[in-house]
């Protein structure tokens, strides 16, 4: 290999592996939040992903929607079902403060019934959506960004930036950051923590809707697709620092550059290794993650 391809092949390979960080960011932000703020281990999440996935096929497929507008009209219905589950989830373990891992079992069956559900109603094979954008480039001297990557790193850019906000900026966004500190000083002003609760993981698995749409543009999509995302997300979470947004969102880029590296270089059979390896040596030699996030 020769300098010059060399030099275009690193170049290519950072800049998709941002692109796909951004991605990552997006479907990883919900369970910052449910996991990290919450201390809910939803496993489902990923599920939830590819329920947005493939709402935002049939809307398209039936009535020609772009993915775009699909995840602003199925986000509230993802939000309300969000907060259901909650509320089954408090009534079956936390109110009863049973074992936390019967609660891991609880949303395991919940990615199981999801799964099934969409193979039946849908089947095995690959659905994808028709957008004028979908095979389009950008072509900026040797780099070429693929807008399948580059609108799905936006949405993520713009979740990331958009939840920081509420989260900081809202009398909401600061009780859900007391949930894990001060419960009682809630209670003492009039704030019901299971109420915040369940609208915060309402918030997180909404953020699925808009995951989903990012990977039906990326990729054609099937029902177990969502599996290879488990291992990802929460990667991401550990490694970003547990609950923090820009964390998130830098450890997120790092995962997608470090896996185009390793696809381009290496093989893309190691990359589904990569997340895994980042997340142990974290855990060695930064438990706090990049941003110094206390894990709980």
């Amino acid at each position: 290999m020769d300098f010059i391809t060399f030099i275009d092949l690193l170049l290519n390979a950072l800049v998709a592996g941002a692109m796909l960080g951004g991605f990552y960011a997006a479907v990883s932000i919900g369970i910052s939040i449910s996991f990290g703020m919450l201390d809910i281990a939803n496993i489902a999440h990923p599920a939830m992903i590819m329920l947005g996935s493939f709402l935002a096929y049939t809307l398209n497929d039936h009535f020609g929607l772009d993915p775009l507008i699909s995840m602003v009209l199925i986000a509230p219905f993802f939000g309300l079902t969000g907060i259901a589950i909650y509320r089954v989830y408090y009534r079956l373990f936390e109110s009863r403060e049973r074992d936390p891992r019967r609660g891991l079992a609880f949303f395991f069956g919940l990615l199981f019934v999801t799964d099934v559900a969409l193979i039946l109603i849908f089947g095995v094979d690959l659905r994808g959506v028709q957008t004028p954008y979908v095979d389009a480039m950008i072509n900026i001297g040797f780099v070429g960004i693929a807008w399948r990557l580059l609108i799905p790193f936006l949405i993520g850019l713009f979740m990331v930036w958009g939840i920081h906000l509420f989260l900081t900026r809202t009398f909401f966004g600061l009780a859900v950051s007391a949930l894990s500190q001060e419960p009682l000083g809630l209670r003492l002003i009039g704030v019901d923590p299971i109420s915040i609760k369940q609208l915060a993981f309402g918030l997180s698995v909404a953020t699925a809707a808009w995951g989903g749409a990012a990977l039906i543009i990326i990729q054609p999509v099937e029902p177990s697709l969502g599996r290879e995302y488990i291992g990802r997300v929460f990667a991401v979470c550990v490694l970003g620092g547990m609950g923090s947004m820009s964390g998130t969102f830098f450890a997120a880029l790092l995962l997608g550059v470090v896996e185009s590296l390793t696809s381009t270089f290496i093989g893309p059979s190691w990359s589904p290794a990569v997340a895994f390896g980042l997340l142990l040596l974290t855990l060695a030699l930064r438990p706090t993650g990049l941003m110094g996030r206390a894990m709980r």
